[in-house]
């Protein structure tokens, strides 16, 4: 089953540390498996680490973790080989994909070099909710900042553009990114665009976002443009509590 139009929840958060398992599932995640409408059985949730190198051990945290909430996990691995014959194929039969994080400019060229970037386009036409945490959210974006390359946050700027905004991921928990993100916008490097604080998602239907949501309290999401003196300009966004 998927939605009627497509849907991007892109967050700072989505999960947290499990009572029993390492990770658990927090109120994003819920809210990105609740927008896919499911009813009448597990709804299927795919997880891509390919911005964490695929790590098996992450990959056995989200199944532990989904296990525990009650969705039907699967995966999609693209290191050292694909694990699965065709990838557009199983990302259609999801009703969520979930993008963990890590570095976005890897999860970018992979993806790439095997497809995924053209799977996940057809997945978010098709209604599959695309979700996912930091390097998972700024990647349906044109970019964003990003310590990919090193400590000292860089520019990203190839996101898959699914959505014609950059994104500031961390906006609160880590120092350099609320400058970065800012200067970046204020130069042209990256186009006008949303930031969250950790706890803060942005859910776009098509191309449009239509509300920013947070699972913690007292945390922000804002736009960010260039204005006419050629300044960032950084307006706070209404946050719903989930």
């Amino acid at each position: 089953m998927t939605t009627e139009q497509p849907t991007i929840l892109a967050t700072s958060g989505g999960i947290r540390p499990g009572a029993r398992t390492r990770w658990e599932f927090s109120d994003l995640t819920d809210l990105a498996v609740d927008l896919a409408g499911i009813s009448g059985r597990a709804p299927k949730v795919c997880f891509l680490g390919t911005a964490g190198g695929d790590d098996s051990a992450y990959v056995s945290f989200f199944y532990e973790a989904a296990v525990a909430a009650g969705f039907a996990p699967s995966h999609v691995a693209v290191l050292s080989m694909p694990n699965v014959a065709d990838i557009t194929e199983h990302l259609l039969a999801q009703d969520v994909v979930w993008v963990g994080g890590g570095s976005v400019a890897g999860l970018l060229a992979l993806w790439r070099l095997h497809g995924v970037d053209q799977a996940m386009r057809a997945a978010w036409e098709a209604g599959v909710v695309l979700t996912g945490v930091s390097a998972g959210s700024i990647c349906w974006h044109v970019g964003g900042t990003t310590d990919s390359f090193g400590p000292d946050l860089r520019v990203v700027s190839d996101g898959l553009a699914l959505l014609p905004f950059s994104n500031g991921v961390h906006y609160d928990s880590e120092e350099q990114r609320r400058p970065k993100f800012q200067a970046a916008i204020a130069s042209g490097e990256l186009p006008a665009g949303y930031a969250t604080d950790d706890g803060v998602g942005l859910l776009y239907r098509g191309t449009e976002l239509v509300e920013a949501v947070s699972e913690s309290d007292g945390k922000g999401a804002y736009e960010v443009r260039r204005g006419e003196d050629g300044l960032a300009v950084e307006t706070p966004l209404d946050v719903r509590r989930l």
